[in-house]
């Protein structure tokens, strides 16, 4: 016993011994792909340019597309529509599906778009705090053509994919600023 007991204080007085400093918080480090894009000029009534590191997959009877960013864990679902006279049914199941996130989020942050020169209008609705989704858009020209896009991750939005989610918010912008109709 006497021998466990003095082993014991041995270890102890061992172990106590060396400075400890505890380390810095640190970050991930992430790798960011350099910021390439190609025009998307799919069998739809619209072009925008996508990113270079994003891989699409288009139904092929209709304008469906989901864009995927496999390194980022994120896909961005896109929708077109024709109108028939149901734009105020359109912009508002895309407000309602936008503030769907309002129980969950801090803060929604809605950004007017509007190109008079390409006939584009739009609102981008961006969220602060933890949710599914981080970012959602629609692009109309108030009278033909409906597109809607929501940007998913395969985790929730937290403070750990931040510089991931601003990476790919740049993206959705870029894609936004560069759409136009084919018919224009």
């Amino acid at each position: 016993m006497k021998t466990k007991l003095l082993f014991f204080v041995a270890v102890l007085f061992v172990a106590c011994s060396a400075d400890y400093t505890p380390k810095p918080k640190a970050f991930i480090k992430l790798d960011f792909p350099d910021k390439k894009y190609e025009k998307l000029d799919a069998d739809c009534p619209f072009v925008f340019e996508l990113p270079i590191y994003s891989q699409l997959n288009k139904n092929e009877n209709s304008c469906l597309i989901d864009v995927s960013f496999p390194h980022q864990k994120g896909v961005l679902y896109l929708s077109y529509f024709a109108l028939d006279n149901n734009l105020k049914e359109h912009t508002l199941q895309s407000q309602k599906l936008a503030y769907k996130h309002n129980v969950v989020v801090d803060a929604i942050r809605e950004q007017q778009y509007v190109n008079d020169s390409l006939n584009v209008y739009g609102v981008l609705y961006e969220y602060d705090g933890i949710s599914a989704t981080s970012t959602q858009f629609y692009l109309t020209d108030s009278v033909n053509h409906f597109f809607r896009g929501a940007l998913y991750f395969n985790t929730e939005v937290n403070d750990s994919i931040l510089p991931i989610n601003l990476f790919l918010k740049y993206d959705i912008k870029h894609l936004i600023e560069t759409f136009y109709w084919k018919d224009k």
